[in-house]
C-alpha cells in the first residue's frame, strides 16, 4: 500500500480517537450537571451527515468534514451559532443557567482529556514496548559540530559526557536539549581524552533556530544515498542508491547535518567524493535555483541503541516524564511561530500526517496519536474566542468580576475566532501545499 495511504489512514483513525475523546471530556461533565447536551459529532456534518441516531436527548452522528468534531450544548454560544436559543428565556437545564464553576469545569473537559489521554499512552508505550538508550559511551567516534556549535566551543569528535551535570541516557537528545531545554553546561571529552565544560550561551536555542540548524551535534557516521527522486539533478548526474558520500566541494560529510541546502544555494555545481563498492568516485551535481538535488540521505552508524524493558510502576514514572517534557519542549517552541520563518513552517493536515511512520507500525503510531493529544490539549486551552480557552477566558473574567459578557459580544467574539482559525488552518494548510510543490 502506498506510505501516503497508511499515513492518511492512521491520521485519520488518531484523530476519530482523539476527537470522540475530547468531546466525552465536554459531555460528561455536561451530563453530570445535568446539562442538556443536543449533539455528540465526530467530524462536522455541515448541510448533511453520513451517520446519525438520536438517543434520548442528544443526537449522535458521523459528519462528512473530517475536520474536528463537536457536542451541542444548550444554552451555549459556540460554533453552531444558534441565536434564536439564545433569545428565549433561560431554562434550569441549560448551559447559561449553571453556575459559573460548573461550566468552567465542562469547557476545561475535554483539555484534560487530551492532556491525560497523552500522558497514559506514553506510560502504555514504555511498558509494552520499553524505552531505547544510548549512553556516551557507546558513540565511540564522538560528534561532529557544525558552525554555530563550534562556535561556542564544541569540536569534531567530543563525546558528551553530560548536560548541566547529569548524563543523557539517550545521547542523541543533547540537540533537544540545546534548542529547547534552558541548557547551561554541556561536558565533552575531546578527542586527545582531555575533559572540558562548554558554556552555552542564553540565546543559543534562537541561533539554533535563525540557522536553520536544529542539530548542531551529530554522531560521526557513513552518510548514504537512500532513494532518488526520478528526473531531479542527482539521478541525472549518475548518483545511486547506497552511494556512500565522503566530502561535497571538498567539505568532509560526516553526519547529516554537514549537508545543508542552504550551502548549496546559488551555486552552479556540486562536486561529490563518493564511495561506491570501495571505489572512490567523483560527481559533479547541478541544483536547481532552489537547492534541490532530488535525493535522500541516511546515515549508517557503528553503534546500536539498547532496548530497556520497565515494569508497570517504572512506565507509570518515566511516562509522566517523557509526557511533562513533551509538552514542555511543544510550548517552549510555539514562542518561534510569531517569527517570520516560524510563520513559514507552520504545518497543515500533511505535516501532521507525516508525524505518522510510512508502514503501519504501533508504536509509531501510537507515539504520534500521544503527541497530537498533548498538542490539541496546549492548542485547544490558548485564549481564543471559538476554542475551548476562549471559553474558559470568559468563565474566570466572569467569575472574577462577577459580570458576564452579553450575548451579543459572545457572538462576535464567537464570529472573530471562527474566522481566526479558518484563516490559521488554510493557512497552515497553504504552506503543506508550498512545501510540495516546490520544494
Amino acid at each position: 500500500m502506498d506510505p501516503i495511504v497508511i499515513k492518511g489512514i492512521q491520521l485519520l483513525l488518531s484523530l476519530s480517537i482523539l476527537v470522540v475523546l475530547h468531546e466525552l471530556g465536554h459531555f460528561i461533565p455536561a451530563k453530570l450537571f445535568k446539562t442538556k447536551v443536543e449533539k455528540f459529532y465526530l467530524f462536522f456534518d455541515v448541510n448533511f451527515a453520513l451517520f446519525k441516531k438520536k438517543i434520548g436527548e442528544t443526537e449522535y452522528g458521523i459528519g462528512w468534514l473530517p475536520l474536528g468534531g463537536y457536542v451541542k450544548i444548550a444554552g451555549m454560544i459556540d460554533e453552531s451559532m444558534d441565536t434564536e436559543q439564545m433569545k428565549q428565556p433561560p431554562q434550569t437545564w441549560e448551559f447559561r443557567s449553571k453556575p459559573a464553576w460548573q461550566r468552567l469545569i465542562i469547557m476545561l473537559g475535554g483539555v484534560t482529556v487530551n492532556i491525560v489521554l497523552g500522558f497514559l499512552i506514553y506510560m502504555m508505550i514504555l511498558f509494552v514496548w520499553g524505552k531505547e538508550t544510548l549512553p556516551t559511551e557507546d558513540v565511540t567516534k564522538g560528534f561532529t559540530a557544525s558552525g554555530i556549535a563550534k562556535n561556542i566551543g564544541f569540536q569534531d569528535g567530543d563525546q558528551i559526557l553530560n548536560v548541566d551535570g547529569e548524563p543523557l541516557e539517550y545521547v542523541m537528545d543533547v540537540n533537544r536539549h540545546l534548542f529547547l531545554r534552558s541548557t547551561k553546561t554541556v561536558e565533552v571529552r575531546r578527542a586527545n581524552g582531555t575533559k572540558e565544560i562548554i558554556a552555552i550561551p542564553e540565546n543559543f536555542g534562537t541561533t539554533m533556530f535563525e540557522a536553520g540548524d536544529m542539530f548542531p551535534l551529530n554522531p560521526i557516521a557513513s552518510i548514504y544515498v537512500d532513494s532518488l527522486y526520478p528526473g531531479n539533478p542527482a539521478e541525472k548526474a549518475g548518483l545511486l542508491v547506497g552511494d556512500v558520500l565522503v566530502s561535497f566541494d571538498g567539505k568532509p560529510i560526516k553526519a547529516i547535518g554537514d549537508l545543508r541546502s542552504e550551502d548549496l544555494k546559488a551555486q552552479d555545481s556540486v562536486v561529490f567524493n563518493i564511495l561506491r563498492e570501495q571505489e572512490a568516485k567523483t560527481i559533479s551535481v547541478f541544483p536547481t535555483e532552489n537547492a534541490v538535488l532530488g535525493f535522500m540521505i541516511k546515515p549508517k552508524f557503528d553503534f546500536n541503541t539498547t532496548r530497556v524493558d520497565l515494569d508497570l510502576d517504572q512506565s507509570i514514572i518515566e511516562g509522566f516524564d517523557f509526557g511533562y517534557w513533551t509538552l514542555h519542549d511543544y510550548v517552549a517552541q510555539f514562542k518561534y511561530i510569531f517569527t517570520k520563518k516560524g510563520a513559514t513552517q507552520v504545518g497543515g493536515f500533511g505535516a501532521i500526517g507525516n508525524l505518522f511512520p510510512a508502514q503501519w507500525d504501533w508504536q509509531g503510531f501510537w507515539s504520534s496519536t500521544a503527541l497530537i493529544s498533548i498538542i490539541l490539549a496546549f492548542m485547544n486551552v490558548l485564549p481564543i474566542p471559538a476554542l475551548d480557552g476562549g471559553h474558559v477566558m470568559f468563565l474566570l473574567y466572569e467569575m472574577i468580576s462577577g459580570r458576564k459578557p452579553n450575548d451579543k459580544f459572545m457572538e462576535y467574539a464567537q464570529m472573530f475566532g471562527f474566522f481566526l482559525l479558518l484563516a490559521l488552518v488554510l493557512f497552515a494548510n497553504g504552506n503543506d501545499l508550498y512545501r510540495w510543490l516546490f520544494t
